[in-house]
């Protein structure tokens, strides 16, 4: 069987697994049973045997002559478990396979990829299938006479001259010897009609995986642990999801999200972790505002909506994330109002540069008494964005909770560039006017005008 055709092949009677995993999710529970009586013993025991039929969609093999498939997941997940499978795969499939298994450390390596509890020996249900584990050599042999060794990335030259088919690097966002390493596994990987490796990792922005993730010959997967909820204690997700949801360490280890800085970031990761709080009681809040960077037209585009107060010792807190997107005029404008209440709002300042006179009369529209002002950009979002970022520097700006979306966008802001993403940062917009508004609008910043 070529390298190619892996995982293509028929593994109950004349259906595959993608099929007869599909008819026994139609066929409901009552269905399954029907199904299981209609499998001979031989078949049954390939079901069971065979974690092809019970991994998530997410834990298959991408398609395609891939050289590296690099899954970045979230904790839970169950990546070791996929690189356990994929290596045990493999060696049963060929014979000749020479395996390399490199994680961080030796031990790490060993206690993990091969004596864990989702590693090579664990999960070999089959025991005819089992291999032998000679850990003095370290080194795995399986009955088909395949082979596997292991190796620390912390010792990068011990993969300088080992030749190999296949293999299976763990955890590389934290190898100490990561470039060197990951380097010289490359070089070894020369024998055989299609050498590849499979690379699982929680996501962390080191260079080796920010390399990565851009190379055409690296296949990328990725995975949140909550895609692996069946598999995980229910008290797990739910506190983890609690402590952690939406910060940059739940984003990174939960959702499995590879997130970085840009050099000269206005907003690094790192300072909008250090300014999160939770958000203050309304009892404890002054003036609050709502911040609005409208649509430049009316085809659905998003309009920022962002809720900003001041506490009792006059630091300003971003309160609510209320933007829109795939709505009318209507639509947003009833947002706003909806914001505006929602955070018992004093005002609501919104950037009038494009359509001043339509912002004005669709919100006026939406609520007649609403309490508005307009507000006209004279400088660049960049310019606009810097003295709002040195609030939050000076620990005179928080964050009260998390918002994904909008510290996406802010960390698009770089000192001296301005604006780097993609598209408008609508969202940020919205916050710097919010902002601006409750702390800055008496420093000579944009200038603005009272409306009715």
């Amino acid at each position: 069987m070529s390298a190619e055709n892996i995982g293509s092949e028929k593994l109950i009677g004349s259906e595959d697994q993608a099929s007869f995993v599909n008819r026994v999710a139609m066929a409901g529970e009552e269905g399954w049973a029907a199904l299981w009586e209609a499998l001979t013993p031989i078949e049954r025991r390939r079901l069971f045997l065979d974690w092809r039929y019970w991994r998530q969609a997410g834990q298959a093999p991408p398609a395609g002559r891939w050289r590296n498939w690099l899954l970045m997941a979230g904790r839970g997940f169950g990546k070791t478990r996929v690189g356990a499978e994929w290596v045990r795969r493999q060696a049963q499939l060929f014979g000749t396979a020479r395996i390399a298994l490199v994680g961080a450390t030796m031990a790490e390596a060993r206690a993990i990829m091969v004596e864990g509890e989702s590693g090579l020996l664990a999960i070999c249900r089959d025991r005819q299938e089992l291999p032998t584990w000679e850990p003095s050599l370290n080194r795995l042999r399986w009955p088909s006479g395949a082979s596997a060794y292991l190796y620390s990335a912390s010792e990068p030259n011990s993969l300088r001259g080992p030749q190999h088919t296949h293999a299976w690097a763990d955890e590389i966002g934290k190898w100490a010897g990561g470039e060197d390493a990951w380097n010289n596994l490359q070089f070894g990987l020369r024998i055989g009609p299609l050498p590849r490796a499979v690379v699982t990792t929680t996501p962390s922005a080191v260079p080796l995986v920010k390399r990565l993730v851009t190379q055409k010959n690296v296949a990328v997967t990725c995975g949140r642990t909550a895609d692996n909820h069946a598999n995980l204690s229910a008290d797990f997700l739910q506190t983890m999801t609690e402590l952690h949801g939406g910060t940059r360490l739940g984003r990174q280890e939960l959702d499995g999200e590879l997130i970085e800085d840009s050099a000269g970031a206005m907003w690094p990761r790192d300072l909008v972790e250090a300014c999160r709080v939770e958000r203050p009681a309304d009892a404890d809040l002054g003036r609050v505002v709502i911040g609005v960077d409208p649509p430049a037209g009316i085809d659905g585009a998003a309009c920022g909506i962002v809720a900003a107060g001041v506490r009792a010792d006059g630091k300003a807190v971003v309160l609510a994330d209320c933007s829109i997107g795939g709505v009318g005029p209507e639509g947003w404008a009833a947002a706003v109002a909806s914001a505006r209440a929602a955070n018992r709002a004093s005002l609501v300042v919104a950037e009038a540069n494009q359509g001043g006179a339509m912002v004005e009369s669709v919100l006026r529209a939406c609520e007649t008494h609403l309490p508005l002002r307009l507000v006209h950009a004279r400088v660049g979002k960049g310019a606009r964005a810097e003295p709002v970022a040195a609030l939050f520097r000076s620990g005179k700006a928080l964050f009260g909770g998390c918002f994904p979306e909008l510290e996406d966008e802010l960390a698009g802001f770089v000192m001296g560039a301005g604006w780097t993403g993609v598209g408008s940062p609508d969202r940020a917009d919205a916050m710097v006017w919010a902002l601006t508004e409750l702390m800055l609008s008496g420093r000579g910043e944009p200038s603005i005008r009272l409306v009715g």
